[in-house]
């Protein structure tokens, strides 16, 4: 599936809330033609969730809200951070909970105590990735929860797009126009090591209605609903229909990380 051309905006959005437009830079929802990538991030917010409840968290580069949202609804606090004014407005105005607050501020200077720092879908737009993971350590060194408190432990989250499933067969990268570098499996998981005492690397993959889709793509699909006149009414149902539940996440044990779609590292000083 391909991204959505940027003239999309929000539909629905609630009275005094401006809705966004769809640029490519950041996934949104609330825009049916984008509702399989904003999936594709939702799952893997969900399955930070339940692994930060009562934890304070920061979600750096949170753009439209959503995450942060979500993160909120087990987290003790949430403050989510972006640097871009349209989107911090929209979040501010849209999501309010007496644990949520938005900062509009630079991830590589946002400086405030947490438990686990979240930092989803942005590292492939940064030109010095290693000075930003260095800040987020020293955010979770200096106020995280220690081994044992609660079985958890202080971390920082960070998920990524796998080159080798998001660029054009044979192409070495995408031609998404605001990606610095985008990572092999074993490229994200040095550069985390190099920052971070231990990592843990997973994978997301389709799972449910979107492993039937991937594997009728790999029979010859798209082949079959142009000649029978059904691409759009076909798509018009399929692509609304995505939930975060047709992605899985695995762990490197479980699964060849070359043949995810994304990358989630857990990192740990």
């Amino acid at each position: 599936m391909s991204a959505p051309a940027p003239h999309f905006t929000q539909q629905h959005q609630p009275e005094g809330v401006p809705p966004l437009e769809l640029t490519g830079e950041r996934t949104l929802p609330d825009v049916p033609e984008e509702n399989y990538w904003y999936r594709r991030h939702l799952a893997v917010y969900e399955w930070i969730a339940a692994r930060t409840r009562g934890q304070r968290v920061i979600d750096m580069a949170c753009g439209e809200g959503y995450g942060s949202n979500l993160l909120a609804s087990t987290a003790a606090s949430v403050v989510g951070v972006d640097a871009n004014p349209e989107a911090h407005e929209h979040a501010r105005l849209r999501y309010q909970r007496e644990n949520l607050r938005f900062a509009r501020d630079l991830v590589e200077s946002f400086n405030e105590p947490c438990d686990a720092v979240v930092f989803l879908q942005t590292i492939e737009h940064l030109k010095n990735p290693g000075a930003v993971l260095e800040h987020f350590s020293s955010l979770i060194a200096a106020g995280g929860m220690q081994e044992g408190e609660g079985g958890r432990s202080a971390a920082v989250y960070l998920s990524t797009p796998n080159v080798l499933t998001l660029a054009p067969k044979g192409a070495p990268r995408s031609d998404n126009p605001w990606h610095v570098h985008e990572y092999k499996a074993s490229e994200f998981q040095a550069l985390c090591t190099g920052h971070f005492g231990t990592v843990e690397m997973y994978g997301l993959f389709h799972a449910r209605k979107l492993r039937v889709h991937q594997l009728a793509l790999k029979l010859g699909w798209d082949s079959i609903h142009p000649r029978l006149g059904l691409t759009a009414r076909f798509y018009d149902w399929f692509t609304p229909a995505i939930a975060s539940s047709d992605f899985a996440l695995r762990s490197a044990a479980e699964a060849d990380l070359d043949r995810a779609l994304d990358f989630i590292a857990v990192c740990r000083a």
